[in-house]
């Protein structure tokens, strides 16, 4: 148990910078959908989707493939340094074709006339890709504290920033005599949230820089060769996952059916932002996930030689499962709460919140089923796998928005994620063998499925929504405490 307390722990640090990082952004959502309408806060979620896509292109799977070419201590300056000289370079060519192709890009994605939110999410992307291996390499030494001071120096620049931009500046500007306050802060604007963030990534990038520094730079094209090699088809298999992850937000400006005497770009902008203010709800299991997957897979990659290494990563599902699971049923019991963190002209999307927080568990499954092909260097599997679930993405999307809207893009991300669970195990237990205890899982989805559709039906008290959390509680408890017997 001391290895899982190890894994716990970090998780737990990671988790600290992760989970209440985006919990602070998080609130953030209560104030861009106050004071911004649907459209405009259509326009943070829309762009802001593009950028899935972009950071991993730009990253190209070279994070993964640091830790797996860094489990030997000598190599580990040489193949930091070739991977950052690699991803500096990438960055730049990035914003150099942004700045030339400014004006037809934003017009080709809506946003003529909007160049400068392209541009400032041009320099966020490039930033935040250059600096992923730098943190990656912070996760390896396992300096879990310098990795969150610097997430959190990013996360209270960007939070005040917003702040002071969009809340205090404009009271300010109306309560007093200042021409040039009111002319440029009377009234909050989207390009505030932009400002806010590309200040954030410059923020880390300074404080990253004594680091990276300090290494004596050599670059290696034979060993680029062997790092792209193991990562592009993980770059690949990134590319379709964010189609599974994304792909809904950008598919409704082009497949939503637009009611007659309504502006078309105001309607889609509104149903994109009512889709994403929902997501944000169900995003508390994704942070989790993240935080999770910062500590699991330098974990999973040290114990990858242990005698016991498929029964610890068997028992590690088991843990994650029950936990995202109570998360699960937390949110939708209290649904009602949770409902405030978004404003009251978004709420009619909080039908579709149950249904992303389960696709959330189903991702979180398939990371921790992942970990057998990036071990046995069969990384190809993720993109089939993967491709496979970004093909139904597609299709259910095209089929079924225009007739379901942003419902559809809802239940696309749930049998997306479901269907790469079911392949992904089906082709571990074929090639890797790892013995994932399926009947307990099984039970805790049943219970947990169980009582929040008996809430949907019934509308429990309070007392008893809170006694079938402890028993679930419970049953996970005594489930895993007889199966360590057993073990």
């Amino acid at each position: 148990m001391g290895l899982i307390q190890k894994l716990v722990g970090q998780t737990a640090i990671y988790g600290m910078t992760t989970i209440v990082g985006r919990f602070l952004n998080f609130l953030l959502v209560p104030l861009y959908t106050r004071y911004f309408n649907q459209a405009e806060y259509g326009v943070v979620t829309e762009l802001y989707s593009y950028t899935v896509f972009l950071m991993i292109l730009l990253t190209y799977g070279l994070e993964t493939g640091f830790f797996r070419f860094s489990q030997n201590a000598d190599d580990k300056p040489k193949v930091f340094s070739t991977i950052l000289t690699s991803l500096g370079a990438s960055s730049t060519l990035f914003m150099l074709l942004v700045v030339v192709f400014l004006t037809p890009v934003s017009s080709a994605i809506g946003y003529a006339g909007n160049e400068n939110f392209i541009l400032m999410m041009a320099v966020i992307i490039a930033i935040d890709a250059f600096t992923s291996v730098p943190f990656a390499k912070l996760r390896l030494e396992d300096r879990a504290f310098t990795f969150a001071f610097i997430k959190f120096a990013n996360i209270g620049v960007n939070i005040g920033l917003n702040i002071l931009l969009i809340v205090v500046l404009p009271q300010i500007a109306k309560s007093g005599n200042n021409a040039w306050l009111l002319e440029h802060f009377g009234e909050p604007k989207i390009a505030y949230i932009f400002i806010s963030n590309v200040a954030a990534s410059v923020i880390t990038f300074a404080l990253l820089l004594p680091g990276m520094l300090k290494i004596r730079y050599q670059f290696d094209p034979a060993l680029l060769k062997r790092i792209l090699v193991y990562s592009l088809p993980l770059l690949i298999a990134g590319l379709a996952g964010s189609v599974n992850e994304v792909y809904d937000r950008i598919s409704l400006r082009y497949f939503l059916t637009i009611p007659e005497g309504v502006d078309a770009q105001q309607y889609i902008l509104s149903q994109v932002g009512i889709y994403g203010a929902s997501y944000k709800l169900a995003m508390i299991i994704a942070i989790f996930n993240q935080a999770f997957r910062f500590a699991a897979e330098p974990f999973f990659f040290s114990r990858m030689h242990a005698g016991d290494a498929r029964q610890m990563y068997a028992r590690i599902m088991n843990y994650f499962v029950a936990f995202t699971l109570m998360l699960f049923l937390v949110i939708t019991l209290f649904i009602d709460v949770f409902k405030h963190f978004i404003g009251s002209d978004f709420h009619e999307g909080l039908q579709i919140v149950p249904i992303l927080l389960m696709a959330n568990i189903f991702l979180g499954v398939v990371f921790n089923l992942s970990i057998w092909y990036k071990l046995s260097n069969k990384t190809s599997f993720g993109v089939w796998i993967t491709g496979a679930g970004a093909v139904i993405t597609l299709a259910i999307n095209i089929l079924f928005v225009p007739v379901y809207g942003y419902v559809a893009c809802a239940w696309a991300t749930l049998a997306c994620y479901v269907f790469m669970t079911v392949i992904s195990y089906v082709l571990c237990q074929k090639y890797y063998g790892i013995p994932y205890r399926v009947p307990s899982i099984a039970l805790y989805f049943a219970m947990g499925i169980a009582i929040y559709f008996g809430n949907e039906l019934l509308d429990f008290a309070i007392a008893l929504k809170v006694l079938l959390l402890l028993i679930f509680t419970a049953v996970v408890v005594f489930v895993e405490r007889k199966s360590l017997k057993i073990s």
